[in-house]
């Protein structure tokens, strides 16, 4: 791997996005510690976590996270990239519901610039909402007034949109998965704070080297898990037979088509962050279910059953919009190209619907069980070690994508790159 990222290094091109992309990535930690105007800086981490505290299943810790600390510092970028991803999900429900919507999205190019620039407008509308309601949250911590109140939810919003437009500029001029590398960031950011923690608690023996070296092999072999998991995937054997043009005679060679055992990779457990996330926000607004929300939605088991219950369907819905069985059937048809034992055309499509449901609920179960493990090692070590969760499925995820990123952008140079 060492070898590789010399080998990057030497590319100028890739040299250049990498440092344009850390660039960006600074611009964006600098954002987070820029506090937002009429917010009391002593009062509002406290504020902040005696709300938190009083939803049982930590959602607003978890959004924290997401953001790097910025929001319970109720900083400029406090919202982070929460919007956008909220606006993605609810316009690709969308399409499914109305036609007009799904024709757009199947004019190519222009028709993909079209619902991207929809879900701009959705996520700084969702931005405003979201504004408002973690003012209406932390009001303990914010000076009286209603201009004070306009004035925070403005910045959050402005910080939400350059979030995004950091992002897209990643994506565009950088190594890509914007969106996801801020994520990735924010969540990074977090990992000293933890080790300085735990070793304060085993100086002042709070904990023992056990539970210590429990959370190093048992983190170690779940993060060797999680890669395994990602790069998994099941070959299916496909044969094209020959064919005689004039004198020459093509095809007649044996391939596979591989499918993945987690085709949506981490963003599954993003959308279903962020739908969670969405109740509170309108609760905020409508005062009559604000009290069914947080009594009945945000109790630790119920939120726990719907995040398990929203990564499997997102696992699916995602794997659904990538993957089309009858389209990739009717491709293979069109070029003679079948599966052994299975006739091309409806046969193969159906065929291939049965192995990616299988192969989409295995690795959605997975996803669940890495999300929900925080609170399974809490309760066995009864010291607060734990690991896994939502954090570290996101953080190995997107270090995958990124790296093959960078891998492909070497192999194109004749480069080695980093997955032998």
């Amino acid at each position: 791997m060492l070898a590789a990222l010399v080998n990057a290094w030497k590319v100028p091109e890739l040299r250049k996005k990498i440092l344009f992309t850390a660039g960006l990535l600074v611009i964006y930690r600098i954002g987070s510690f820029i506090p937002v105007p009429g917010v009391d800086t002593a009062k509002v981490v406290e504020e902040f976590q005696r709300v938190a505290g009083q939803s049982g299943a930590g959602l607003l810790s978890l959004l924290d996270m997401f953001s790097g600390g910025a929001l319970s510092r109720f900083t400029l970028f406090g919202l982070n990239v929460g919007p956008y991803i909220t606006a993605s999900i609810v316009i690709e429900l969308l399409t499914v519901v109305i036609p007009a919507l799904g024709e757009l999205k199947k004019e190519g190019p222009e028709g993909r610039k079209k619902m991207s620039q929809y879900t701009r407008y959705a996520a700084v509308a969702l931005a405003v909402l979201q504004g408002w309601s973690y003012t209406a949250l932390l009001t303990g911590a914010i000076r009286p007034g209603f201009i004070w109140k306009l004035a925070i939810v403005i910045t959050l919003t402005a910080g939400a949109s350059a979030a995004i437009w950091l992002g897209d500029k990643i994506t565009d001029k950088g190594i890509g998965n914007g969106i996801s590398l801020l994520i990735f960031t924010g969540i990074v950011s977090g990992f000293p704070t933890s080790l300085r923690h735990g070793i304060t608690m085993l100086g002042q023996g709070w904990v023992n080297w056990l539970y210590i070296l429990f959370w190093i092999v048992g983190g170690g072999g779940l993060i060797m898990a999680m890669v395994a998991t990602s790069e998994a995937q099941r070959k299916l054997p496909v044969q094209y037979p020959k064919r005689v043009v004039g004198r020459r005679v093509y095809g007649g060679q044996s391939t596979h088509m591989p499918m993945k055992l987690n085709q949506a990779g981490v963003i599954p457990v993003i959308f279903a962050s962020s739908i969670l996330a969405f109740p509170a926000t309108i609760a905020q607004f409508v005062p009559a279910i604000s009290y069914a929300v947080n009594k009945y939605m945000y109790n630790v088991w119920i939120y726990n059953f719907l995040y398990v219950a929203l990564i499997i369907v997102f696992s699916y819905f995602y794997t659904g919009i990538t993957f089309n069985p009858i389209e990739v059937a009717d491709n293979m048809k069109k070029y003679g190209g079948f599966i052994p034992g299975f006739r091309p055309g409806r046969p193969t499509a159906e065929y291939l619907d049965r192995v990616l449901t299988r192969l989409t609920f295995s690795g959605a179960i997975f996803l669940a069980i890495v999300a929900l493990l925080p609170n399974i090692t809490s309760a066995i070590t009864a010291q607060g070690i734990s690991f896994g969760g939502t954090g570290l499925i996101i953080v190995v995820g997107v270090a995958l994508d990124t790296l093959k990123q960078i891998e492909a952008q070497l192999i194109m140079r004749q480069y080695e790159g980093f997955l032998k």
